[in-house]
This record gives C-alpha cells, structure tokens and sequence, in this order.
C-alpha cells in the first residue's frame, strides 16, 4: 500500500490539528545540522522518503543528538543507508521529546464498519497491556472523551511519576482531527505512534500517513 512520506504524514495531520513535535528536512548533511540548532538540541534524525515505513526496524532512526557534530554523522549515516527502492530521500530532524507516558492514535477503516478513530496504549507497555479502543469516525468532543475513558489504564491518564495528569482536552483535539481526516477518501489509514505525554500534553512524535491503493485499468476499473 502506498505511503506518504513522515514529512508529508506529518503536515498532514499537524495541518488538521494534531500537535506534532518541532521538524524540519534537509537535503545533506550541512543542511541537517543548521536545522537541528535552529529547533534547539537535543534532536532525532530519520531518514525520510516516500517509501520508508519502517525505520526503526532498519536502523534508520538516531536518538539524543546533543550538538553539530553529531548530527552530521548521524545525517551521513542515514543517507548513505539509503537504498534504491527507497526513492527520493532527505533527513528529518526533529525536537526530541520526553516523557514517561506514551499512547498511540490513528484512523483505520474497517471493512464492516467503516472509518474508525483508534487509541490506546503505547510504548513498551502496547503489547502487555492491550489496551485500545475504537470510535466510528467522524467523532465530536463528546465521542472524543468517551473514547478516553474506555481505555482500562486510567490510573495511566492521571498524575504519573511528578508529571501532571493528561490534558484531555488537547487528547481530544488530536482524536477529533484524525477523525476528520476519515472524510478524505484516499486516506487508507493514519498511525501516530508514538504520542508522546509531555508535561500532560499529547504530541505526536511520528506519523505515518497510509493512501488507498489505486485502482488499476484492467483490474476491475472502468
């Protein structure tokens, strides 16, 4: 299936109102570092393209960049990583948030019930816990807090470990956005993962924006 890039994902969604971690691309190396003093360090670098969905599981992502140096090294690494299936490709660096709480959000259409808005769980905790719940999109604030408060992991939601509880209001804008993404047709589906907790805050750290396949001439089109 198609994919946008994480910077198209990104604009995307940060355009319909989720809150996504300060970015920027850049061609080189030169280019990356300029960036990244400009959005204050520490930062993440990615290698970013079209056809790069998986970046973690290919090494493609560094964390904790602290100076110039560092992140023309890490921006050399990438670029030179890249393969020809990858297509175009440049780096993007981006803000590195903290935060002990992670959570996941997306749009996912299902055959039977159609678009849906997605949250749950998220970070190392996704897998043990289990803990997602779905909403038929489009949603109002109203579905947006129900979908909130179904998730089993409230204690999660609340104060945790100094920080302040999370602020459902902005979790509820971000779910209320990605709900009306689903009104775009060529939008398959739309993972934010992870949604970083900072200071009560959600912010989307990643994006991964999905496009419906095409159909082809011949393959049933007319």
């Amino acid at each position: 299936m198609p994919t946008l890039s994480e910077a198209q994902s990104r604009l995307l969604v940060s355009d319909a109102g989720v809150a996504v971690s300060g970015w920027a691309v850049a061609a080189d190396p030169a280019s990356a570092a300029r960036e990244a003093s400009r959005l204050g360090y520490p930062v993440v670098a990615k290698l970013c393209g079209g056809s790069i969905s998986h970046k973690t599981e290919r090494g493609l992502v560094r964390l904790g960049l602290d100076g110039d140096s560092d992140v023309e090294s890490a921006a050399s690494e990438l670029l030179a990583a890249a393969t020809d299936d990858d297509g175009p490709v440049e780096v993007l660096v981006s803000e590195m948030v903290r935060g002990d709480r992670e959570l996941i959000a997306g749009l996912v259409r299902d055959e039977r019930f159609g678009p849906c808005v997605m949250l749950g769980v998220g970070g190392v905790l996704t897998e043990a816990i289990a803990d997602v719940a779905f909403r038929l999109a489009p949603i109002d604030r109203i579905d947006a807090h129900d979908l909130i408060d179904s998730l089993g992991s409230q204690a999660l939601l609340e104060a945790f470990r100094g920080e302040p509880a999370i602020d459902r209001e902005a979790l509820a804008d971000t779910l209320c956005a990605l709900g009306s993404l689903a009104a775009d047709p060529s939008i398959a589906s739309i993972d934010l993962n992870p949604l970083i907790v900072a200071n009560g805050r959600p912010v989307a750290v990643d994006a991964l924006v999905e496009l419906v396949e095409p159909v082809q001439p011949g393959n049933g089109g007319r």
